[in-house]
């Protein structure tokens, strides 16, 4: 039996690209709701010290969701490829793989978190007053982890194969249980950051529950099958290489956050102790929502780029690229003007210290100032991991954090002081769109005979035949 592949056959770019769209964007949303939600209640009812506790425990959540991001991206993406292709064999082979990656990654890792946490806690920038509490958060949300990132797998992995509604339900089911559970915990019984841990952990692994039921199904309708023998048989480290490959970049983009998170901390904590820390932590949770529209739609390109790309289908592939850009530019364009015009009340949401609140908003709405352009980035780094050019796409994924944004960082705060950390957001993210444009129109004219990449609703004869060839 052939998977269910009819979504990828829709005449329609921009009615796939939503279908693919709505589910990712949802399900990078409840990721970092998680650690938001908990931000919230802990800083309404425990207090600012408990939000730095987030803040320094943040790196550690971020860590471990990019390592299923990695996951998830590389083998939704090989399916997708594979799907259109049709190569079915190597589809569930994919799909075996990717779950025995998971499951080996996730118990080495969070064991070998567990026993280092003491000194890592301390690296990551947490004070006296915070470690207790960063400590306990931690050691409660690194068991709902392993839940989250297997249920992520599969639900990358079902709507790769056209299953989009799938990651829509099971993270809603996820985020309404973490609030009221934190709600309970937090607010009414008074458990604190504990609470707050619990909370996220209990609502991973009752989305992992409903995950189960459904892949299940799919898992029963396609013959996959997970024992041991067939394990074994589809064990190929071939396929493991390239899912590692593929979604490297992915796991690059999100873990930069985590670096410069921590490099932040560190950097800051001697010119603004905990109250700049307070404020990275603030400033990183309420710009997401524009990371999270960005990243949502620009990876919900990827299956779509992949099938075509796999199929031969490349006049498709360059007006998903075209429809995509488009559709990031305006989101993320409105997302930005909205929280711009209303960062008073929004920051106001997590920090109800009106010192710290002026300072919040100062700092939120330079750092902010030029996230609309740098929508195409995000579109190239993904672009580039769906048609086979792994290594293009994580040079891109490692420029605007690492190559820009921390030594820019290190450099303004030495020169001006703790606003020279706000100052090399929209300096970084204008060198990226600027170095991000130039190469993707020089790609695109290398790959479409010269065809402009903002003007590829005209497919001619010799883009077909140039990439024929």
């Amino acid at each position: 039996m052939g998977m269910d592949n009819s979504i990828f056959k829709e005449k329609k770019v921009s009615k796939i690209l939503l279908r693919f769209a709505i589910p990712s964007i949802i399900s990078l949303l409840v990721v970092e709701l998680y650690n938001m939600v908990d931000t919230v209640f802990v800083g309404r009812y425990v207090g600012v010290d408990a939000i730095a506790a987030l803040t320094v425990s943040f790196p550690v959540q971020r860590f471990l969701t990019s390592l299923g991001m990695l996951i998830s991206i590389g083998a939704s993406t090989f399916v997708a490829r594979s799907l259109g292709s049709g190569n079915m064999k190597e589809v569930k082979d994919i799909i075996v793989n990717s779950f025995v990656l998971t499951v080996v990654t996730f118990l080495c890792v969070c064991l070998g978190i567990f026993v280092f946490k003491n000194p890592l806690i301390t690296a990551l920038g947490a004070s006296s007053n915070v470690y207790p509490l960063a400590d306990k958060y931690i050691s409660i949300i690194l068991i709902g982890s392993f839940f989250q990132c297997l249920s992520m797998v599969a639900c990358y992995t079902m709507t790769s194969i056209g299953d989009t509604k799938i990651a829509l339900y099971s993270n809603f089911i996820g985020a309404i249980f973490n609030i009221i559970i934190d709600y309970f915990l937090v607010a009414v019984l008074g458990f604190g950051v504990e609470g707050a841990a619990i909370a996220t952990t209990v609502s991973q692994i009752i989305a992992f529950g409903y995950t189960l039921y459904h892949f299940n199904k799919i898992r029963t309708k396609f013959s996959i099958k997970f024992t041991i023998t067939n394990i074994v048989r589809s064990f190929n480290k071939v396929l493991l290489a390239e899912i590692i490959a593929i979604g490297f970049s992915t796991f690059v983009i999100e873990i930069s956050d985590a670096v410069v998170s921590v490099i932040l901390n560190k950097l800051l904590v001697s010119s603004g102790g905990d109250t700049a820390i307070i404020i990275v932590g603030v400033i990183t949770k309420v710009s997401m929502f524009i990371f999270v529209t960005i990243i949502g739609i620009s990876a919900a390109m990827q299956p779509i780029v992949a099938y075509n790309y796999g199929a031969g289908n490349y006049k498709k592939v360059r007006e998903t690229l075209k429809v995509t850009i488009k559709a990031v530019t305006i989101t993320s364009l409105g997302f930005g003007s909205l929280l711009m015009i209303f960062a008073t009340p929004i920051i106001g949401f997590f920090v109800k210290d009106a010192s710290i609140l002026h300072s919040a908003v100062i700092a939120f709405r330079i750092s902010i100032a030029v996230h609309p352009v740098i929508g195409i980035y995000y579109i190239c780094i993904y672009y580039y991991q769906a048609i086979e050019e792994s290594k293009k796409s994580f040079l891109f994924s490692i420029y605007r954090q690492l190559v820009l944004f921390i030594p820019l960082a290190i450099l303004f705060v030495h020169m001006f002081g703790t606003v020279g950390a706000w100052i090399a957001y929209p300096v970084s993210d204008m060198i990226s769109f600027v170095t991000s444009i130039y190469f993707i129109k020089k790609d695109m004219a290398q790959k479409y005979s010269k065809v402009p990449v903002f003007k590829l609703s005209k497919p001619d004869y010799a883009y077909s035949k140039s990439l024929a060839k």
